[in-house]
């Protein structure tokens, strides 16, 4: 069975080693400042962190003090002990922690863990502390047995950063100290290259310096694309219309402030509102739309629709405006205002399959273009979920088969569906091995039962469509900000916001120059001639800062040939050619959409 398991990360070893990790930097935060007042220490993807109130700010010299610490304590090969405690021993274990205080009432009163998140349905409320040596937290755990267990070589810490106490920023601003932790210290250095790529990669620094797109205070979460950034951007949306018109997608757009009822109806409001960008005109609610689907509908109800007509394919280029804490937002990869390449697939129940697979064949063409390797999960029904049992079970089994009739290898992601329907979810990795979600895939029965959506079948009678909800790049920011990274913003011929940069020699070359950019322009391609009074080799380089694929060199044997001199960013010198042989090659670059 094509089906692959997938252990939730809480259930790993690694994720106990970084539980295990955060109490032991507490552990020696506390006792360097004895007054310090605990948040939360929660183990993330790659790591660890914990909040804490101090009395000063925390130097760098601190986090070394406190790895010191921490590999003495671990060195100690104290056992971790769990215990269950009664409210009136907790309050008197914390009481002098107002932020655990507030969390154990939370745990009691509200049915949250020790961080604040809804416990699962029918779990009652359990208080747990973990203790090791002299430090004991509210937890829930797991821990290794031992600090011991720990390897002293394979964690380190990384940062201070500020944060709000529970991400509220009318509540005090703690310091987040984040660590990273790992099996062994070969994997903490490979880890730690990654984070040096990373920060080489950056899509918000490369965004500045390549001149793409910019951010400022006046729309926070939302980025102003610069003329080279809305190249790739509209290069990204001429391939997804080819590739959409070519499998009979028809394009709709439809409004960005919609009547509350409309979200009622969908059931958004009740699931999704606080997402949502509330406005108050003439006395009515309204909202910035976060997702197309239920606008989709009113343009599948504007007629009557036959058997004939289905499958119906919508997509949609839809602005989208999600209402993200200022603290969650990172560039273009948490934004507020999202440009989602929707689409909306309105079809009988046995053209479920077909349709699904054509999805996903989609999916596969476009991620060949990238060198993208999708992955495969399946995201089941939610604990908050909407609709009928019997319909999701259906659904869930549909997209099953869709993916093992292709043979496809999957993961099962238990409870991370949509609250309308399940989904499959499609992950890549880029080129320094970092996993991204971007496809989804949506089957959904509840919106079409919600909207009283019909079609007349063969037989004379109505009829309820089936809904599937797909996306391909996810959003085109957030596309564009992980192709970013992943190229380290040198883009592939096709995507380069400049692909050729003509640099004459001397002055008395620029005539020439002028006259082969022009040639080029002509032949459709983004070109820069730089006349500049700086010296030909300050110009190459910075053509190659600038991440431009072609340089072509003309002086006087090129200007007397009719040719150019052709030299690559990566620095290869590919010598004279013709104007027509250079053509030849970029032309091809950019109709295959590959490399150089």
């Amino acid at each position: 069975m094509p089906q692959k398991k997938i252990v939730p990360y809480q259930d790993t070893w690694l994720y106990r080693i970084r539980h295990s990790c955060a109490h032991v930097m507490a552990q020696a935060v506390l006792e360097m400042f004895p007054e310090g007042k605990l948040g939360i220490g929660p183990p993330i993807e790659d790591g660890f962190y914990y909040d804490f109130d101090l009395p000063r700010p925390l130097t760098p010299e601190d986090l070394e003090r406190i790895e010191a610490r921490m590999r003495e304590i671990i060195a100690g090969d104290h056992p971790f002990i769990r215990r269950e405690v009664t409210p009136e021993e907790a309050r008197t274990l914390f009481k002098d922690q107002p932020y655990k205080l507030e969390l154990i009432e939370d745990i009691l009163q509200r049915g949250t863990d020790e961080y604040g998140n809804p416990l699962p349905p029918g779990q009652r409320p359990v208080l747990t502390t973990y203790r090791h040596d002299t430090f004991e937290d509210l937890c829930r755990g797991p821990h290794v047995e031992r600090t011991g267990q720990i390897h002293p070589g394979a964690f380190k810490l990384l940062h201070v950063a500020g944060a709000y106490w529970r991400g509220d920023e009318r509540r005090p601003m703690l310091q987040r100290i984040y660590g990273t932790a790992w099996e062994t210290p070969e994997q903490l250095e490979q880890y730690l290259w990654r984070l040096e790529e990373a920060k080489k990669r950056d899509h918000r620094r490369l965004g500045r310096e390549l001149d793409l797109f910019s951010f400022h205070e006046v729309a926070p979460g939302a980025p102003f694309w610069h003329p080279k950034g809305m190249v790739i951007f509209r290069e990204l949306e001429r391939l997804w219309r080819e590739e959409h018109d070519r499998r009979g997608y028809q394009e709709i757009s439809t409004p960005i402030l919609v009547h509350r009822k409309l979200w009622e109806q969908s059931g958004h409001w009740e699931h999704y509102k606080e997402n949502m960008f509330l406005l108050e005109v003439e006395g009515q609610e309204f909202s910035l739309k976060p997702m197309n689907c239920p606008e989709s509908t009113i343009i599948y109800r504007s007629r009557l629709r036959s058997y004939r007509d289905l499958p119906l394919r919508l997509n949609e280029i839809g602005r989208l405006h999600r209402f993200e804490r200022s603290g969650t937002l990172h560039g273009m990869l948490r934004v507020r205002q999202i440009t989602m390449d929707d689409a909306h697939i309105y079809c009988r129940p046995d053209q479920i399959l077909e349709e699904i697979d054509g999805v996903l064949d989609l999916i596969y063409s476009f991620y060949s273009i990238f060198d993208f390797e999708p992955e495969f999960f399946l995201s089941t029904k939610p604990p908050k979920a909407m609709g009928d049992p019997k319909l999701w079970e259906i659904a869930e089994e549909a997209l099953r088969q869709a993916l093992e009739r292709r043979g496809i290898e999957y993961g099962l992601k238990e409870g991370e569906g949509a609250f309308y329907g399940p989904k499959i979810d499609v992950q890549v990795k880029d080129a320094i091995g970092r996993d991204w979600q971007l496809a989804t895939v949506q089957l959904d029965f509840q919106m079409p039962e919600r909207f009283g959506l019909e079609y007349m079948d063969r037989d004379g009678t109505p009829k309820r469509p089936v809904m599937i909800h797909r996306a391909i790049f996810g959003s085109f920011e957030r596309f564009i900000g992980i192709l970013t990274e992943h190229y380290a913003g040198a883009f592939p011929v096709w995507l380069a916001p400049v692909q050729v940069v003509v640099i004459p020699i001397t002055d008395r070359h620029v005539p020439y120059a002028q006259e082969v950019g022009a040639k080029l322009r002509a032949a459709g391609l983004r070109v820069e001639v730089d006349d500049g009074s700086e010296r030909m080799q300050a110009k190459i380089r910075d053509a190659q800062l600038q991440k431009v694929p072609y340089m072509l060199i003309v002086g006087d044997r090129e200007q007397a040939a009719g040719t150019v001199a052709v030299r690559l960013r990566t620095g290869e010198d590919l010598g004279a050619m013709s104007l027509e042989a250079f053509l030849g090659r970029a032309m091809e670059a950019i109709r295959s959409r590959r490399g150089l």
